[in-house]
């Protein structure tokens, strides 16, 4: 039997949960962008070599990432139920489930990474450095996929603060080593590339530590498991699938354009790494409400109050297309900067004026289809956002892309092929919301329990 629903959601009780998880959710990218922005001083080839690495690196985090949102959406149904008990078990199966799926990876990936890069047409000294950078960086994937599992736990019961102090302590810890280790000091010799790496190893450990030390001190969770089995572990696999399939599409995308661009020259990569970054980074800043969103909705969901439910999704979308549409302005105002932070290749910089419109362009755009993803993520719906992600992959992103490359448009053709996914990303999330939980879906589904 549900509780009774909690005294309604207000803008502040959204602010107070997204502002920590935008400072939580760009921990990565940051680290990513602090990567590049220091080795961009190393050369071109660092540049290109690093940009691919890192995308490849968060890709993978990406794809495997998913018990993350699966655990927030058990927790925090269980939450609303007011049965918090009852998932304790659950938390510590999925942990141990995300390291050893890291670790698997890490083992995998870091065998062929140069298999792996060649696919994305690095070669020469690209190539090399690409493959000694991420065999130092994929030591953090069982580290970063435990982390999350942990910090899922804590956004699905209400607390994203948490999260929030152990991202900043690991961007600190990042930023302070990568020059460091990249250009040497006193005794520590300069490592480049891969000191970079290095240094967002050591972030990782240090968020990874802090998180465990929260878990035991502040929650009622545990890192050892009593048992190995919970009734919850079947429907966590389920929707982990759906998400896991889901992010595999969306990886297709992120794949096609760095293969693409390093098609196009080490020029056309080096441009097209740095606008990456700019743009997950962004991602990743618009996702505050979508995480925000998910935490809320999935206790809306175990309270069974579906008018609340549609209300607060509604208001994630506006305030993460006004976010959106501030970075659009912002991006504007240092249109000609923004590459500057990156390298000093007029090549590259010439390159990346001629297409960083785009990039801007699709900033709100993003901000819908973010934010119903933390709405579906929330519900653990992970079917809808699988058979989404197919639709927009191979009906708008693939043949966008395929069609401006056999026009010549290059990096044009592949910042063409993201915004016409996320068009439709948003378009389907948004019309697939309304049907199932718009007005006329809850008052179907009766009043709530008590």
């Amino acid at each position: 039997m549900s509780r009774a629903p909690s005294s309604p959601i207000t803008r502040r009780d959204l602010d107070r949960l997204a502002v920590p998880a935008i400072i939580s959710g760009i921990a990565e990218p940051v680290i990513s962008l602090v990567d590049t922005a220091f080795v961009g001083r190393l050369g071109t080839a660092d540049l290109a070599a690093v940009g691919i690495a890192s995308s490849f690196f968060l890709l993978v985090v990406w794809v495997l990432a998913q018990t993350r949102s699966a655990v927030l959406a058990v927790v925090a149904r269980y939450y609303g139920e007011g049965r918090l008990e009852a998932v304790g078990g659950l938390v510590p199966l999925a942990i141990w489930m995300n390291f050893a799926l890291g670790f698997g990876f890490f083992a995998l990936t870091n065998a062929f990474a140069e298999p792996i890069f060649r696919f994305y047409n690095a070669e020469g000294q690209v190539l090399s450095k690409a493959v000694e950078y991420y065999h130092v960086r994929s030591y953090g994937h069982p580290l970063v996929l435990a982390t999350f599992a942990v910090t899922g736990a804590f956004r699905g019961i209400q607390n994203l603060s948490w999260g929030m102090w152990i991202s900043v302590a690991g961007a600190v810890v990042n930023g302070l080593l990568n020059p460091l280790l990249i250009f040497g000091y006193g005794p520590v010799p300069a490592m480049g590339s891969s000191g970079s790496a290095w240094a967002s190893v050591a972030a990782q450990v240090v968020m990874f530590v802090a998180a465990l030390w929260v878990l035991h001190a502040r929650t009622p969770f545990r890192i050892v498991p009593r048992t190995w089995w919970h009734p919850e572990l079947k429907d966590l696999w389920l929707l982990s699938g759906n998400l896991f399939a889901r992010t595999l599409a969306l990886n297709v995308c992120y794949y096609l354009g760095n293969r693409y661009a390093t098609g196009y020259g080490e020029a056309y990569i080096g441009a097209h790494s740095i606008a990456m970054q700019i743009w997950l980074f962004s991602a990743f800043f618009i996702d505050g409400y979508a995480a925000a969103g998910s935490v809320l909705v999935g206790r809306l969901n175990g309270e069974r109050n579906w008018r609340d439910l549609h209300r607060v999704s509604w208001q994630v979308v506006r305030m993460s297309v006004t976010i959106g549409a501030a970075l659009a302005v912002i991006y504007l105002a240092s249109y000609r900067v923004l590459g500057t932070l990156f390298t000093e290749d007029t090549v590259v910089l010439g390159l990346l004026d001629s297409m960083l419109w785009l990039v801007v362009l699709t900033q709100p755009i993003n901000a819908v289809a973010f934010a119903f993803d933390g709405v579906y993520k929330g519900l653990g719906n992970g079917k809808v956002l699988r058979n989404v992600l197919l639709v927009s992959t191979f009906v708008a992103f693939v043949p966008t892309i395929m069609a401006g490359d056999h026009l010549g448009w290059k990096l044009h053709a592949i910042w063409a092929a993201f915004l016409t996914w996320m068009i439709m990303r948003g378009l389907l999330l948004a019309v697939s919301f309304e049907r199932h939980h718009g007005p006329r879906a809850w008052r179907d589904a009766g009043p709530l329990s008590s």
